[in-house]
């Protein structure tokens, strides 16, 4: 049968659970969540501070030239250019917070500034997003909602309105504030990308694939993703030539994108269906799709921006209100078809409530790898499982390995012997042919310069193609090669471990720290991290740890993994020997959950490890949000 396998990214309101194929109904889009997640680098919703509003350039002799060129490109409504200074002074100086992350503190200076003009159209979009980014999504509907009342003429209020229509899955409305923004701007490609997704989610397929056409039919560089919503639509229409044309313009336009070997896998079953049924998809995803120019800016072990990302990190049991509706972390078997309904078409069945969890064991900082099942006791929301379903040593299991290597202009001391460390080790781990990696380098954005093969010689070549240059945004970068491991389509369980070799001050990122450690949870991915920090001239890593450093940290331990910090450039194969150790010594524990819920709510994960009477010490994430609500029959 046709498997148009549409995964998502964390972004998206429903995901793919990564050791198999998920499937949802027919042609089904879930909705864009865009507050304060990676769809930033696709859809710009507010420029602030200087790029609107320069209060110089708007009242010098240029005045009138210059807010005609803001009016005409869409930057600013005609309201914002009446604003008087003290209304300004607010917003600019919540335009500085917001930089930083720092929604509560912003929020009160844009309330100041609409409290002296009412009719601020940006500061009322600017609160809504910084309620959004609180997730506090009512009363960022309401200013959302209060700009478009006040300019009808303005876009971008209709845009931040429909894409928070379009999380919650309030199709409806979300098409119409959509088509008035596009009404406004008929040649914004991105734009026209969310509007697809909202036509399909509201079973609007033939307005769909019409929308993606015109998206087509523009320069639309970064957005081939729209296609996999054109394809999707085509399933529940029965045109399977459309589907498959889709599909061969988004591979053609996009071959790097995470879900290029899921659409070529479906195009070849699709061409071996003689009379392919109603497909069910799983939902459809967007990845980054290029991002507006970003001025590079320079990096900072302890700065306030890392600070800030640590801070927002909070803890691990907090309640998740836009988690997606299955999460990658629950692991479903291969799904089976269901005997025809009388309908004709094919209904899938699945189980979505097993959890699988990769861990490592160690004594005294020495690997632990001669354990069994009779080793542990687990607790899932403090109570035992109700059902082992299976353990193993991840050494028996597939491996799906992502290399990441930051490529910024501050490596470039020792970027060569760092591409030749990573080349071995990618020669040390790959030790069966079921094993796949990827190789990207990252700066301003990912840049994957190998997709998945087993070839080694094709990953070395990947690595030594690797250039310097460009800022950092390593949580935009995790947030890529999580969804990218997560969409490679499976039919048995996989280790996807992610490792990364940067010094972890970003600069450049438009996800926060917190989405993409959330990102890495949701896809069941485990990251190790290698820090570059004391590759320079003193050699030894003897600093005080840092916020970079901590950023390393919580990336790592947050989905089990471990970061490591060799400081000494000569040392690094040898860290990387460990890293290797590390991996391939792992315990995969999968188990259904006792008295299990789909209420979106963080349940926490312990393992105990005991040998001969001996307390040891577990590496493991350390829980999983539970899904919301499922789609597939029990």
């Amino acid at each position: 049968m046709v498997c148009l396998l549409i995964c998502n990214w964390r972004n998206v309101a429903a995901q793919v659970a990564p050791a198999g194929p998920v499937y949802a109904p027919a042609g089904t889009i879930p909705a864009v969540n865009v507050g304060g997640n990676y769809l930033e680098a696709q859809f710009a919703r507010v420029e602030f501070a200087e790029k609107l509003l320069e209060e110089q350039k708007l009242r010098d002799a240029e005045s009138e030239k210059r807010k005609k060129q803001l009016l005409d490109s869409g930057t600013v409504s005609l309201l914002d250019l009446k604003s008087p200074r003290k209304a300004l002074a607010e917003f600019n100086a919540a335009s500085d917070l917001l930089k930083v992350q720092k929604d509560k503190e912003a929020i009160a200076h844009l309330q100041k500034a609409i409290a002296n003009y009412p009719n601020f159209v940006s500061a009322h979009n600017a609160l809504g997003i910084a309620y959004e980014d609180l997730e506090r999504t009512e009363e960022a509907k309401a200013e959302f909602e209060a700009a478009a009342t006040l300019d009808g003429k303005f876009a971008q209020s209709f845009v931040n309105l429909g894409k928070l229509l379009l999380a919650q899955k309030d199709f409806e409305p979300a098409q119409l504030n959509l088509q008035k923004a596009a009404s406004l701007r008929p040649t914004d490609a991105k734009l026209l990308t969310v509007l697809a997704y909202a036509q399909n989610g509201g079973h609007e397929y033939h307005h769909a694939i019409e929308t993606a056409a015109r998206v087509h039919g523009l320069q639309h560089p970064g957005l081939a993703n729209v296609h996999y919503v054109a394809a999707a639509s085509a399933i529940a229409l029965k045109e399977f030539e459309v589907v498959q044309r889709e599909l061969e313009l988004f591979i053609k336009e996009d071959p790097a994108n995470p879900l290029a070997p899921t659409a070529s896998y479906n195009l070849s079953v699709l061409a071996n269906s003689k009379t392919p049924p109603v497909q069910s998809s799983s939902a459809a995803a967007t990845q980054q799709t290029g991002s507006d120019s970003v001025q590079t800016t320079g990096t900072l072990p302890n700065s306030e921006q890392l600070k800030n990302a640590l801070a927002s990190l909070g803890p691990d049991d907090e309640s998740c209100t836009d988690c997606p509706a299955v999460e990658a972390n629950l692991v479903p078997r291969t799904p089976e078809p269901a005997p025809a309904s009388r309908s004709g078409t094919w209904k899938i069945r699945e189980v979505i409530d097993e959890v699988a969890v990769f861990f490592a064991v160690t004594d005294r900082g020495r690997l632990v790898n001669n354990l069994e099942a009779r080793d542990f006791a687990i607790r899932d929301d403090n109570k035992p499982p109700a059902k082992i379903l299976q353990f193993t040593s991840q050494s028996k299991l597939p491996l799906r390995l992502a290399v990441l290597i930051d490529v910024s202009g501050s490596l470039q001391p020792r970027f060569s012997f760092e591409k030749k460390a990573a080349t071995r080790f990618i020669q040390g781990i790959l030790s069966s042919p079921s094993d796949l990696a990827f190789v990207a380098g990252f700066a301003d954005q990912p840049n994957v310069t190998q997709d998945f093969t087993a070839d080694l010689a094709q990953l070395s070549a990947g690595i030594d193609s690797l250039k310097i240059g460009g800022g950092t945004a390593i949580w935009d970068a995790i947030s890529f090669a999580s969804w990218k491991l997560a969409a490679y389509p499976e039919r048995e369980r996989v280790a996807k471990v992610l490792v990364v070799l940067t010094d972890g001050e970003d600069n450049l990122s438009r996800t926060s720290l917190k989405n993409a450690v959330r990102d890495a949870e949701n896809t069941g991915v485990t990251i190790y991290a290698i820090s570059t920090k004391g590759f320079g001239d003193l050699g030894q890593y003897g600093n005080p740890i840092s916020d970079a450093d901590k950023v390393l940290q919580a990336l790592a331990e947050r989905t089990g993994g471990e970061a490591l910090f060799p400081g000494d450039i000569g040392t690094l194969n040898k860290t990387f020997d460990k890293l290797r150790d590390i991996i391939r010594s792992r315990y995969l524990i999968a188990y259904r959950p006792a008295d299990f819920q789909s209420d979106g709510r963080y349940r926490k994960i312990n393992i105990l490890a005991n040998q001969s009477g001996r307390r040891l010490k577990v590496h493991a994430r350390q829980g999983y949000y539970a899904p919301r609500e499922t789609n597939v029959a029990r």
